[in-house]
């Protein structure tokens, strides 16, 4: 069996992620090298694979002047951080495994994906969902007719009210500026996954979607800039910095996150560490008064061939999952990203419906209802013998499903319907 060398650009959550995936394989992967400027994220990656210091670095251009050293890279940098370093990496003819989006803009993915073509690398794109076993499950019911002909999909991601504030209002991504806009960083994964399971082209698209109620105009009388300044509030704001973060015992998400900025040699960071987060950055911002400027909910319509018409909605005021209803001329199907909510099919013939366990297919579990480990298994059997290509998200693939994004972007700013083809060809697709 061939173990692939890797190398990661950007230790982050996604990074780390992924590589802590693949050191549940010591026989297929090896992590050699790490470019990340954080010292704390950058060191605890290091010592997981005992990266030797000469091998560590806090950016990724003297990591790649190095030449191709390993078999493929991560990119996992911030979104406005991706197009340097996988045009680099391709160019020196690394396969890529590159979190979502691609890039920012359309013309950077088109340029990506065009380059990996060019240089005959694969150049696989995280759209994790795909490799989830409810949606492996729900393709499968769909490709064998169980519903027949499909007519009409509902799909919703339900982001979660915590979620949202933390995330896409204080976080890294709150700020299309900064980073991307919400459809593109949070959903790009959901109209992949809409236009893989169809095996349809979208042919037009339009949007409506605002941000409407995380902005300064809704925040409560008497409300500091800071939640450490004391809110009259924040007993009973369920966004408060001081609940979320400072006196939360979860050491895995959001308090690492608050406290990234604050340099430290643990991992794992003190309530010190957390309180100086939140009287210095965003994190703890009063929710109405940071700078984000992403949308909180969007409503997404499609056409797609064969006259197939699809809805998706995200929304940030709720708890959070992922929902779809599948329409068809012999059934329907319904299931849930939730829990171990199973997937429900009924026979509109009989009116008897079928319970299918998507969990039960295999056990993994984890991020993404288990898409972040099956990925890696994934990337293992199409970089080594060049299987599942059917399934794996190409940078080609991935780019063209992109546009939905970008065109549905247009057209939420213009009240436009967009025309899919006319839009790619503006882009040389």
């Amino acid at each position: 069996m061939k173990k692939l060398k890797a190398i990661v650009i950007g230790a982050g959550s996604r990074g780390t992620c992924y590589s802590d995936k693949m050191l549940a394989y010591p026989d297929k992967f090896e992590v050699v090298a790490v470019a990340e400027p954080m010292r704390h994220k950058r060191r605890h990656l290091q010592e997981m694979y005992n990266i030797p210091d000469e091998m560590c670095f806090d950016s990724w251009e003297p990591l790649l002047s190095l030449g191709k050293i390993a078999d493929f890279a991560v990119i996992a940098t911030p979104d406005r951080l991706h197009y340097a370093p996988a045009m680099k990496a391709i160019s020196l003819k690394y396969d890529l495994l590159l979190e979502k989006p691609i890039a920012p803009t359309e013309q950077e993915c088109v340029d990506i994906a065009a380059s990996a073509k060019e240089n005959g690398v694969k150049v696989v794109v995280c759209h994790v969902l795909r490799y989830a076993p409810m949606f492996i499950a729900i393709k499968d019911i769909i490709d064998k007719g169980e519903i027949g002909r499909v007519i009409s999909v509902n799909h919703e991601e339900c982001v979660g009210n915590v979620h949202q504030s933390h995330s896409f209002v204080r976080g890294n991504w709150g700020n299309s500026d900064r980073s991307s806009t919400m459809l593109l960083q949070k959903s790009c994964h959901d109209l992949d996954i809409l236009q893989w399971l169809l095996g349809k082209e979208c042919k037009k698209i339009q949007s409506f979607g605002t941000l409407t109620y995380f902005r300064a105009e809704n925040a409560p009388e008497g409300a500091p800039e800071h939640c450490t300044d004391g809110c009259p509030h924040e007993e009973s704001c369920p966004y408060s910095a001081l609940k979320l973060y400072l006196n939360s015992t979860d050491d895995h998400w959001f308090r690492p996150a608050a406290a990234h900025s604050v340099e430290r040699d643990n991992f794992v960071p003190t309530n010190e560490d957390v309180l100086k987060a939140l009287q210095t950055t965003q994190y703890g911002k009063c929710v109405f008064k940071c700078d984000n400027n992403v949308v909180d909910h969007q409503t997404v319509n499609m056409l797609f061939e064969d006259d197939i018409t699809v809805t998706f909605t995200m929304n940030a005021f709720n708890s959070g999952g992922r929902f779809i209803h599948v329409m068809g001329t012999k059934g329907e199907l319904r299931a849930a990203m939730k829990g171990d909510s199973p997937i429900e099919v009924t026979d509109l013939a009989t009116g008897e419906t079928r319970v299918v366990d998507s969990n039960a297919r295999d056990g993994i579990l984890g991020g993404h209802g288990g898409g972040d480990s099956r990925i890696i298994l994934a990337l293992y059997d199409y970089f080594t013998e060049g299987k599942g290509k059917e399934n794996i998200t190409e940078a080609d693939i991935s780019c063209r499903n992109h546009m939905l994004v970008f065109a549905a972007e247009r057209s939420r700013l213009t009240g436009e319907t967009v025309d899919i083809a006319e839009f790619k060809r503006e882009f040389g697709l």
